[in-house]
């Protein structure tokens, strides 16, 4: 078992400097790779970096929907790449692989990684109705249990249960994430949702209809990791890794399926990391000014707000309401529509918002005075966890 008192070498001394996104899009028209390396680019120009700088290359992909890490070092044309890590992962990945860069930039390995999302996940292969992979999907299948929103659809409904919520908490959160998506340009989801228009939504899996659901897309986001001293010397305020934590909890990896062994389908693996994320940070749930948190369906977000400690058993969608009431409010959560509105890029524009947050250019939705944000990555039995801080840099 992990320590949950220890504080990791690379935190507070690495940060996030840049962010590379191309277009979302229902239909791109381009490769994967054209995608990855247009967004990978773009993020180390936009921390003011050559490609030559570039020294570092992570990446993931869930069932070969991607393309790999030494592809992309190759087609940007990198120089010397040192540092290259695929990983077969899906949304658990984006804050799990900026660690990984955090420690290869702290132990020398590499000094400037970028860390990208690249996938037609709309024109192409769709994770929302793809067979679930695994051991054992020819004994699901008999009895209906054929795809992945089926699985969170049940723990969806346990937690309802037992917290005493209902379809109205699910619908608390998709209908606030749309008020933030709303002056988000690049959502995919931008129209203005009432609860009413929720309620008429179209039933996908019982509880959760239509908007409930994260809008599959086409397209890459990167982000780019580097030393916290050499950040202080880019274009924008870095904003740096101060908090982190992975866990996985028992019998999980197995299958798709394997998520029905989970003891209590009311929290997920937010519950287990949780200590060990604020301790490594060296300050309370309290204390973080929003939440950026990983949400392929709306019950997500209401379970990683408990299992947090963000909001009280029950409590969370009473707090997005607060939060909805007046965006920016008490806990801002999700301030670019989330990937139900903005699109499903597995989570690393979850993080790219963080990015944007901390350095004060979402524009708009610019949370003001905003300085730590907790961000997310993964919905069910394992996924990470990061606490960013912005540096604001004097003025010479």
């Amino acid at each position: 078992m992990s320590d949950p008192r220890r504080r990791l070498s690379f935190l507070g001394r690495t940060a996030l400097a840049g962010v590379g996104m191309t277009a979302l899009t229902k239909a791109s028209g381009r490769s994967v790779l054209a995608l990855a390396v247009e967004a990978c680019r773009g993020a180390a120009d936009d921390a003011g970096l050559g490609l030559a700088d570039i020294d570092g290359v992570l990446s993931f992909s869930f069932n070969n929907d991607s393309v790999s890490s030494q592809a992309v070092a190759t087609a940007l044309g990198l120089p010397a790449p040192r540092y290259l890590v695929d990983v077969s992962l899906g949304g658990q990945a984006p804050a799990f692989l900026i660690m990984q860069a955090a420690a290869a930039i702290e132990s020398g390995m590499a000094r400037n990684v970028l860390v990208y999302r690249a996938l037609n996940g709309r024109s192409g292969q769709r994770v929302g109705s793809t067979r679930a992979p695994g051991l054992a999907p020819s004994f699901r299948y008999p009895y209906g249990l054929t795809a992945y929103p089926q699985f969170i659809a049940m723990w969806a409904r346990r937690f309802l249960i037992e917290t005493g919520g209902s379809e109205l908490d699910l619908g608390a959160v998709a209908v606030a994430q749309r008020a933030w998506a709303i002056d988000n340009d690049r959502a995919l989801r931008r129209k203005p949702l009432s609860i009413e228009q929720y309620l008429e939504s179209p039933m996908v899996a019982d509880p959760f209809r239509a908007v409930d659901c994260t809008t599959e897309a086409d397209g890459a986001c990167a982000v780019l990791v580097t030393s916290r001293s050499q950040a202080m010397d880019l274009r924008h305020d870095p904003v740096v890794i101060e908090g982190a934590a992975y866990g996985t909890g028992k019998r999980s990896g197995l299958d798709a399926g394997d998520a029905m062994l989970w003891p209590d389908l009311t929290r997920n693996y937010t519950s287990i990391i949780a200590e060990e994320l604020w301790n490594s940070a060296g300050m309370k749930a309290a204390d973080v000014d929003m939440a950026q948190l990983y949400d392929c369906f709306s019950s997500s977000v209401l379970l990683a707000m408990e299992g947090l400690g963000l909001a009280g058993r029950g409590e969370a969608a009473d707090m997005v309401r607060a939060g909805h009431t007046q965006p920016g409010g008490r806990l801002p959560v999700n301030t670019n529509g989330g990937l139900l509105a903005e699109g499903y890029l597995h989570g690393m524009n979850t993080v790219a918002e963080a990015v944007y947050q901390m350095q004060g250019r979402a524009g708009v939705r610019t949370v003001q005075g905003a300085q730590t944000c907790v961000v997310t990555s993964g919905a069910l039995t394992d996924g990470s966890a990061l606490v960013l801080a912005r540096q604001q840099r004097v003025a010479a």
